[in-house]
């Protein structure tokens, strides 16, 4: 009876222990080919449509799976200008079937490199079916391939800072120096992309966001994983396509400096960027570069910003993780019937493919006429630890993500734009008002005007959920 009872008695001290114990931390990562396999393909980014013949650099979906114990979240970062919700609502049901993971604990999101395949209907460039039932089955595969490599593991965080690579591209002129909008108004008080040291230069219309936010994963132990970045660049360009851009170069300098083995992953999301670009119109125009010299200078720069800040990262072997997602609408700017008819004259006078900037948007605005009076966005708010990362399905003004940063109750918080579909451009209300190329109604802006201040609003609710 003694022996029994010690026996029991042991085993009940066992399961007190064990129950006690943390659950064991871990992460997998998987960088997803999704590199055109047929050509030629169409690309956007443009006013024009162009057609590669061939990659010059690999494209990725590159994926981020984490794992408390209790919670799962999934990260993507798609190489494409726009991926729209066709495209990632199918892949994230296809992935919650296979690992379990919620689709709303699923943050997917594109770079905006303007070298990818079409995906989303813009400007005079239509999306390739093809290839976009294909993406839907690599950003699942991806997924569900980083989800097979979760592993015990440990996580960081940290904020680096670079004001080098990033200006505000949106410029206030003087009176009289901005020509006409693409509607026949001349009520435009600022110019996006006015040209070095042009005419009428006043000064920036808004402000940059200097930090390189990051997660950093390491395996159990201490190898480098993973390196989740944020930095708000619209994207460096003046390559050819098909190409990731600076992001996909980010990846591969991070791996270099890491000396990383071939299972690391670096990935490069995509700040509030939508009027940022890398480009000092108030200096003089930099001299002559051979191709893809820019990309691989700021795709270093921006990498010796996240390691010398990694140097100061504290890594945790367990913490926290969280989700929170709501649905919003949102009310469309929709053309008149006056505004659709002036259009409609201007197409039946215009040659094919379209020259002018009134003729490629009197093409938008037939377009735009068709859809409906709301439409609807995706937003999240993920907790890492002490760590806050939210959504915004849109080309996201870079004040936003500063305010958002600013009144955040997780320190540090960034933003990913672009992130569970495409919703156009999101200027403030205040920059709507000096209107500018991110502001003239097409598919690629449309949402009210008020847009950004209902966004932030839903977003705060959402970051005091899962900071609770």
């Amino acid at each position: 009876m003694f022996r029994i009872l010690s026996t029991l008695l042991a085993i009940g001290c066992i399961t007190s222990v064990s129950s006690a114990v943390e659950p064991v931390f871990r992460a997998g990562a998987f960088a997803q080919d999704i590199t055109p396999t047929k050509y030629p393909i169409s690309i956007n980014g443009g006013m024009t449509d162009r057609l590669a013949k061939g990659a010059h650099d690999k494209l990725h979906a590159r994926c981020l799976v984490l794992d408390d114990g209790t919670t799962k979240l999934a990260f993507v970062v798609v190489d494409s200008c726009m991926v729209p919700r066709e495209i990632f609502d199918p892949a994230k049901k296809a992935i919650e079937k296979a690992t379990g993971i919620p689709t709303t604990s699923m943050m997917m999101s594109a770079t905006h490199t303007h070298t990818a395949p079409t995906l989303g209907g813009v400007f005079q460039s239509d999306p390739d079916r093809d290839y976009s039932q294909y993406l839907i089955q690599k950003i699942a595969a991806g997924v569900i391939e980083a989800h097979k490599r979760l592993a015990p593991a440990r996580i960081g965080w940290g904020v680096g800072k670079n004001d080098q690579q990033v200006f505000n591209r949106r410029w206030k002129m003087a009176p009289g120096t901005i020509a006409a909008d693409p509607f026949g108004e001349t009520t435009d008080t600022v110019k996006m992309n006015p040209g070095y040291q042009a005419k009428g230069l006043l000064e920036p219309s808004g402000p940059i966001d200097p930090d390189v936010s990051f997660i950093s994963v390491q395996t159990a132990d201490a190898k480098p994983l993973c390196v989740f970045a944020n930095y708000s660049l619209h994207y460096v360009g003046g390559v050819e396509p098909v190409s990731a851009d600076y992001f996909g170069a980010y990846a591969d300098r991070m791996k270099q400096l890491l000396k990383a083995d071939d299972g690391f992953v670096g990935i490069m999301s995509n700040g509030t960027s939508g009027d940022i670009n890398n480009i000092n119109f108030g200096g003089p125009a930099p001299k002559g570069s051979q191709p893809y010299e820019r990309i691989r200078v700021v795709s270093d720069s921006v990498a010796q910003s996240t390691m010398a800040a990694l140097k100061n990262v504290a890594y945790h072997k367990h913490l926290t993780l969280k989700a929170a997602e709501k649905e919003i609408e949102l009310g469309v700017r929709l053309p008149s019937s006056a505004d659709v008819e002036r259009a409609q004259r201007i197409l039946e006078k215009a040659p094919t493919p379209l020259k002018t900037l009134p003729e490629i948007y009197a093409r938008e605005t037939v377009l735009l006429a068709k859809y409906p009076p709301t439409t609807k966005a995706r937003l999240q708010a993920f907790r890492v630890g002490e760590l806050g990362v939210v959504s915004s399905p849109c080309e996201t003004f870079v004040e936003i993500g500063l305010e958002i940063k600013k009144k955040s109750p997780l320190k540090p918080t960034f933003t990913i734009e672009l992130a569970n579909g495409y919703n156009g451009y999101l200027p403030t209300p205040e920059q709507h008002q000096r209107g500018g190329y991110e502001t003239w109604r097409a598919r690629s802006s449309y949402v009210e005007v008020n847009a950004s201040t209902k966004i932030t609003k839903v977003l705060f609710e959402l970051l005091d959920q899962v900071a609770k």
